[in-house]
């Protein structure tokens, strides 16, 4: 890896999405303008031959409103041209140049700092006659402003190299592995991805990020990322992706990879003799991939490699790279990104774990009766065995309130203080629950699963944290709780190692974990391990039957078994938050919110996660009768968008109709959600989904909502067609103010020459 200081003055950071929410509940200003379908492909205009040839092996950068593409090939010679593409016109010039441009090249690098382009090494001379053929470590600068070109004189050593990888961060340049790349120029430590080429970087989040590329003859999909500020390197684990969930993308070489908002996106080169086309999309936060679905009216780009890509805005721009047949491409495709704020269901039950605030339940844990608190809505929902101990103190705890009610009322003279509601004035109690199976640590990382739908990942090869796993993974055993043990047996089996093994080994025999111990015994008689392994000191101290089966195993290993059979890996968090909101969670609710004077019961406790609202109420102020009025500032929304509001609190769910989109716009504002996702997805329902079907209930929503541009919106589609609104039903059941305005609004449309017309038909 090199390091290049760069002079000059810092980029401007990158623009992320607008968390702010509206500022205003009295009127919404949804601000339409032209807008672009999400994850929508386009074609656009491609590259003529007069102004520049197709290629492949180019770079492109994004500069203001254009792309800049330098260099590659066309399959006869090497390139040194520089194209410019404007994505408002969507037209194509060759860049104005003065000055030595670099020789043509391919396989080189190309980053912008300030304003200028930084073109450095890659591979020039004569691929038609096979000579001169070498690795440069030149570097040229570009000046977009006035189009000279200037070749840098770099002091100290740079390692002639092409086909690597190289970005900006912090005033300098990076650059990363390569042909010839193998010299390490900068001190790095962790797990240093193997010298490698013809793979992407990207940097997102204060990290760089390396996927795939060819290391000698080795291809591999490892995601790496490069922490800038200690120099480390890290290999993102897979461990924690479940079976059944989207897997990383094939290993492949000639690939491009860029950063947009939280997320990097992979698209094309060549994957086992193949040419995917599918976008990939890896979620930084989430640490989770997952494929792309173009929209309906996509122009999708055939797969290629070698291509190059950039981001402007929120699209990003592919250009050229080799086709089916070693074909040169000249074609240029937008991608339309969607940038909306993440989904913060799972940070927000965890905190409600973490904070340990409006618990409800208290688990007396193993011998020792150590105690972990909870909350009886969230614990219900994820695990049927801990449903059925809660229900059955829940009844002993009647049981126990009844008998006291009764001596209370035998004896006169009580001296327990009441408040006005005949409660006791510290609220109700806990409720207790005995497990005598379970011990605390296990207990809470089992808890933490139920709330977040993961665990927190322990050091890895750590003997005492994988034999905690695998006291979670008895737990979760014993729980039925199948993801949880997918994701303990995962974690193990990526943990074993020849350090540990035997201590795995024997803590599976122990609490009879048999596939565990399987993939020991495995592991263990293996021809690389096995040495190493029986020469340890633990292998003296195992016990004799162990020691036999290892023996044995290595004689006559056993006929490997080949299961067709789906794994089962249980319900998400998000589905058993459905399943409660839907009435699973009934018989746990403890809130009654009230709609209209309808009630409509819910849990404190999910409310509280997941609004500010409803945390400070209830840790303040709760309502004596446990009844809440509900309401988005002055106005109370419909039955059907209060229904998708609890949806979304409840399981982050945002798929609902247009006209809830209006009620629920300024509802992040009000009830004090986590971000405004809520909101960004209900502008972009409306934008996208005004139909002639449903404009009339739309037009009712914008009308009580003050939504004065939607409503606006709503009347010029109706007077525009008339003809098919005019059959609708629910005309008539229109208010009459309504009417006028929609009589008005023809008025205005329609032409002095028009009324003409109409009154000689008279």
């Amino acid at each position: 890896s090199v390091e290049a200081a760069m002079s000059g003055r810092s980029l401007a950071p990158s623009v992320d999405f607008d968390h702010s929410c509206s500022d205003s509940v009295e009127y919404l200003t949804l601000n339409f303008g032209p807008f672009e379908t999400v994850h929508r492909w386009r074609r656009l205009p491609p590259c003529d031959e007069f102004v520049g040839a197709r290629r492949s092996k180019h770079t492109v950068v994004a500069y203001r409103d254009a792309i800049y593409v330098f260099g590659g090939d066309n399959g006869k010679n090497m390139l040194n041209d520089l194209l410019r593409f404007d994505v408002k016109d969507c037209s194509w010039c060759r860049a104005f140049t003065t000055g030595t441009p670099p020789a043509p090249r391919y396989h080189h690098s190309a980053v912008v700092y300030g304003s200028s382009m930084f073109v450095f090494g890659g591979y020039t001379g004569d691929i038609y006659s096979n000579s001169n053929l070498k690795n440069k470590n030149d570097l040229f600068e570009y000046k977009f402003a006035t189009g000279q070109w200037t070749e840098w004189k770099v002091e100290g050593r740079l390692v002639a190299r092409s086909a690597h990888g190289a970005t900006v961060y912090n005033d300098k340049l990076w650059i990363f592995a390569g042909y010839d790349g193998n010299a390490r120029q900068i001190e790095q430590s962790g797990e240093i991805p193997p010298s490698c080429c013809n793979f992407p970087v990207a940097v997102c989040q204060d990290k760089m990020f390396v996927f795939s590329g060819q290391s000698g003859a080795k291809i591999t999909n490892n995601l790496f990322q490069f922490e800038f500020k200690g120099h480390i390197w890290t290999r993102i684990p897979t461990e924690h992706l479940l079976r059944g969930s989207p897997p990383p993308p094939q290993r492949r070489y000639g690939h491009t990879m860029v950063a947009f908002d939280r997320h990097l996106y992979v698209f094309g080169g060549a994957a086992d003799n193949t040419l995917p086309n599918e976008l990939h999309c890896y979620d930084v936060d989430s640490q989770t991939w997952e494929v792309i679905q173009p929209s309906t009216d996509s122009e999708m780009p055939s797969g290629r490699l070698f291509h190059a890509a950039a981001v402007i805005h929120d699209a990003m721009y592919i250009f050229g790279g080799t086709v089916d047949n070693n074909v040169r491409s000249g074609e240029m495709y937008r991608f339309q990104f969607s940038c909306y704020p993440k989904c913060t269901l799972h940070e927000d039950y965890g905190k409600l774990w973490e904070n340990r605030q409006f618990c409800d339940v208290e688990f007396i844990l193993g011998e020792r009766e150590e105690k972990v608190l909870g909350h009886i809505a969230i614990v219900t929902a994820r695990c049927k065995w801990l449903r059925k101990k809660i229900l059955q103190a829940r009844d002993r705890q009647k049981q126990k309130s009844k008998l006291e009610c009764n001596e209370e009322s035998e004896e006169s003279g009580s001296g327990s203080q009441k408040d006005s509601s005949g409660r006791s004035s510290r609220g109700p109690p806990l409720l207790e629950v005995s497990i005598r199976e379970a011990d605390a640590q296990p207990f809470e990382v089992l808890m933490q699963f139920l709330y977040t739908d993961k665990i927190q990942y322990p050091r890895r090869g750590h003997v005492q944290d994988v034999l905690l796993i695998m006291d979670v993974y008895k737990l979760a055993l014993s729980f039925k709780l199948s993801r949880l043990e997918q994701l303990c047996v995962q974690y193990i089996e990526a943990s074993v190692d020849l350090q540990n093994v035997l201590s795995v080994c024997e803590n599976a025999n122990k609490l009879q974990l048999d596939q565990l111990k399987e993939h020991c015994l495995n592991f263990v008689v293996k021809e690389s391990h096995f040495n190493q392994v029986i020469m340890t000191k633990e292998f003296e101290h195992l016990s004799t039957p162990l020691i036999v089966e290892i023996v044995r195993r290595k004689q006559q290993p056993p006929p490997r078994v080949y299961s067709d059979q789906p794994v089962d890996i249980g319900t998400s968090l998000v589905q058993d938050m459905k399943a409660c909101l839907e009435g699973a969670g009934h018989e746990f609710c403890d809130i009654i919110l009230l709609l209209d004077g309808h009630p409509r019961p819910a849990h404190k406790a999910i409310l509280a996660a997941r609004s500010s609202y409803f945390e400070a109420m209830f840790r303040s102020f709760m309502p004596e009768d446990g009844q809440v009025n509900i309401s988005i500032g002055e106005m109370v929304p419909s039955t059907q968008a209060f229904e998708s509001m609890l949806r979304y609190i409840y399981y982050g769910d945002v798929n609902m109709p247009p006209e809830d989109s209006l009620y629920l716009f300024a509802a992040p504002y009000y009830y004090g959600f986590s971000n405004n996702r809520l909101q960004a997805y209900c502008k972009q329902n409306l934008e996208m989904n005004v139909t002639v079907e449903n404009v009339l209930q739309i037009l009712e929503a914008a009308d009580k909502t003050q939504a004065l541009d939607m409503k606006k919106h709503c009347l010029h589609i109706i007077v525009h067609q008339f003809t098919k609104v005019s059959k609708l039903p629910n005309l008539r059941s229109l208010s009459q103010p309504l009417l006028l305005d929609i009589i008005d609004s023809l008025a205005s449309h329609i032409s002095d020459k028009q009324c003409t017309e109409m009154s000689s038909d008279i």
